[in-house]
């Protein structure tokens, strides 16, 4: 058995067909070539991708069940995690990925083509500017960040983003809990309402990991997010 197969089955429970497991040695594949020529993650070695890339990032699934995940996007992608990730487990999804960064947006695009993934959008802009935007603002189930920002932060890039009824999920460390108490009155003010903190406990990572679930319940105040720059300086307390 393939090590991703064994450690998707036994850590999340989740069975990954002979196809997925080959698009995920192909998205292997074309990280480390592109790491070669470019610095687009620390994580280097073969484990570590297949644990705190891939297995981090399908941990995800253990809580996007309501609402369904039609439409997702991706805030701050890196070179691809969670979303495509979660694209190649979930075929059906409509996936935007957004990134600032040219050459991790360039490897991005490289590689949803190259893995012949449909229906992914790659945006090179950051997060203020594509929650202002009337193509994006309050049009997907779930709006998805891992290792972004501090939370009051991140809810300023994706509660914009989420339609109401849908979630925003935000991948955390081990002070996830104390950051979304941090964050109670962003939830508030941007339209959400916490509804979980998930503990999540992954071989091949010692640390102990969260997802943080809010959903939206109310439309985002237009003046949310605010210009560029400005959440990270000036977070909502």
């Amino acid at each position: 058995m393939h090590r991703l197969q064994e450690y998707a089955l036994s850590a999340l429970k989740l069975h990954l067909s002979a196809d997925q497991i080959n698009t995920f040695t192909a998205y292997e594949n074309g990280l480390m070539d592109w790491n070669e020529k470019m610095n687009l993650t620390a994580i280097r070695s073969h484990d570590e991708i297949i644990f705190k890339h891939f297995i981090d990032s399908l941990s995800c699934l253990e809580v996007m069940h309501m609402p369904t995940p039609g439409k997702v996007i991706d805030v701050g992608t890196g070179a691809g995690f969670p979303g495509l990730v979660l694209k190649i487990a979930l075929p059906s999804i409509r996936l935007v990925l957004v990134e600032s960064i040219g050459k991790k947006a360039a490897f991005c695009e490289h590689i949803a083509k190259t893995l012949h993934l449909e229906h992914v959008t790659v945006i090179q802009a950051r997060a203020e500017e594509v929650g202002a935007d009337a193509r994006y603002r309050e049009k997907f189930d779930w709006a998805i960040a891992r290792a972004v920002a501090g939370m009051p932060v991140l809810a300023e890039y994706l509660l914009p983003l989420t339609r109401i009824n849908g979630c925003m999920l935000a991948q955390k460390g081990e002070n996830g809990p104390l950051e979304t108490q941090q964050a109670a009155n962003a939830f508030r003010k941007l339209g959400g309402k916490l509804r979980k903190v998930h503990p999540v406990t992954l071989p091949g990572i010692a640390e102990q990991r969260y997802l943080i679930v809010v959903e939206k319940k109310h439309a985002t105040p237009d003046s949310y997010p605010r210009r560029t720059g400005t959440p990270a300086k000036k977070p909502i307390l």
